[in-house]
């Protein structure tokens, strides 16, 4: 356990599950909460014939809350649970001093009566452009942008989408951990469910949903039935029917961090088959790095952040119809992979988890000492209006 600094702990609001994928918000929060306490706020989890109460548990050093209401509670009612829930929370673990780290604006509508000593919008994504995204939720992230004392994006295009609604607004691309994914250079031995997958092959893992390019998928293995497609991640938001189903395709759910190391170590080609839509638009995947990391070619979509800078700096090769992309994954099984990986590294030396939370900490310390007080106030006001 690394010895706590003096200052202000963490309530992160988020609408991804500490469980689910590690992503952005897992790798800043274990890193911020080296230095102070963290309290991870999940959205609720719904039960039948229960009162409403808040499930604490933790996951290494952060604090993770997960409120649970009684199924079938109307939205005004379960917003007041949860507002009660939250402060419940901070009374419990006397939190008299915090910033409020928000990846989901919807949270506004039980956290707008909290007086953080700074508010935080790390805009990860596009929200508003996925499926089934509230019809309230632009209103909610243009009153959080008003609020947020500092706003960090995801990516260059988010940021570029963004800036001109914030005044203290900073790109944050992707980062990678490169020694965790640099073990797949060292892999020899293949997990059990993907020992028995044939080669070559070209593998994916992240989550499936309505960003994946399933068409595109379908057209290369039914162009290369001797190649090997591996999707490694859960399937979320679409009907597991729709996924292309070939013997050259194969889905082997999801995995832990931890393990796709070994996943990535048995393939020839790592892929970012992503569909060019409206959830795809300001995406800026975390495993175009990673994959790097792990010492694979790479071949994705025209992905505007994948694009810039990896395409262009001949990163990561780009194609988007089945026969560019087939010759893309052709010419990446064929290239030297020494010359490729010094690129590479070259590259990844630049950028870190660790170092992208030093900067961001930064960020909001300078909010801190300018001592911006209206922002908790203007929260409160902005979204009483929503």
């Amino acid at each position: 356990m690394h010895e706590k600094t003096p200052g202000p702990d963490l309530i992160c609001l988020s609408h991804l599950r500490w469980d689910f994928v590690f992503q952005r918000p897992q790798h800043l929060m274990t890193r911020c909460a080296r230095g102070r306490r963290v309290f991870y706020v999940e959205e609720p989890v719904y039960l039948e014939g229960i009162a409403p109460s808040l499930c604490v548990e933790t996951r290494g050093s952060v604090v993770l809350a997960v409120p649970h209401l009684p199924a079938g509670i109307d939205e005004g009612q379960g917003l007041k649970a949860q507002r009660m829930l939250v402060d419940q929370l901070i009374e419990s673990h006397q939190l008299t001093d915090y910033v409020a780290w928000y990846y989901t604006p919807m949270a506004l509508g039980f956290t707008n009566h909290l007086e953080p000593a700074a508010i935080v919008y790390d805009c990860m994504d596009e929200l508003s452009a996925f499926q089934g995204a509230p019809a309230s939720l632009k209103d909610h992230e243009a009153a959080l942008m008003r609020a947020a004392s500092v706003m960090f994006t995801g990516g260059h295009s988010l940021y570029d989408s963004k800036r001109s609604g914030h005044s203290n607004i900073h790109p944050f691309p992707s980062s990678v951990d490169v020694n965790h994914f640099g073990k797949a250079r060292r892999i020899t031995a293949d997990p059990p469910d993907q020992a028995a997958v044939p080669t070559p092959r070209l593998g994916f893992f992240g989550v499936i949903d309505e960003r994946m390019d399933l068409e595109l998928l379908d057209a290369v293995t039914a162009a290369r039935p001797s190649w090997h497609i591996v999707m490694v991640g859960p399937i979320v938001k679409i009907d597991p029917a729709t996924l292309p189903r070939r013997t050259n395709i194969h889905y082997l759910g999801g995995k832990k961090y931890d393990e796709l190391p070994s996943y990535v170590a048995g393939w020839d080609v790592a892929l970012l088959p992503f569909a060019r839509n409206d959830a795809t638009r300001f995406i800026s995947p975390t495993k175009t790095p990673e994959y790097m990391a792990a010492g694979k070619p790479v071949v994705s979509t025209s992905i505007r952040d994948v694009v810039r800078p990896y395409g262009q700096q001949g990163l990561v090769r780009i194609a988007d119809d089945a026969p560019t992309f087939v010759a893309a994954c052709e010419a990446a099984m064929e290239e030297n992979a020494g010359a490729r990986m010094t690129r590479a590294d070259a590259f990844l030396r630049q950028t870190s988890w660790d170092e992208a939370w030093s900067r961001m900490w930064t960020l909001v310390e300078t909010a801190l000492a300018d001592g911006d007080t209206t922002a908790a106030t203007d929260l409160a006001i902005e979204s009483t209006a929503i």
